[in-house]
């Protein structure tokens, strides 16, 4: 789905983002140097798991960043870039 001019974060409740922010940072905390296409995976599973609808270049930006960042991520930061 493609967005003109608004970010995701910006579309999303507080909720929601919370929901992401919470997979993100469980699957940032233990996937630092993991192969590649194991981050987004772990994502997947993990929105599943919690119920989110995440789009999939969402997922894919959110799984670069972690793997680029080897730290914590903003998702609101990485979703309304």
């Amino acid at each position: 789905m493609h967005r003109n001019g608004s970010g995701y974060a910006e579309t999303m409740s507080d909720e929601r983002i919370e929901a992401v922010q919470a997979v993100v940072d469980r699957v940032s905390s233990y996937q630092d140097g993991a192969p590649e296409g194991t981050v987004e995976k772990e994502l997947r599973a993990g929105f599943a798991e919690s119920g989110v609808e995440v789009a999939d270049d969402e997922v894919k930006q959110l799984a670069d960043a972690i793997e680029s960042e080897h730290g914590s991520v903003s998702a609101s930061d990485v979703l309304s870039a």
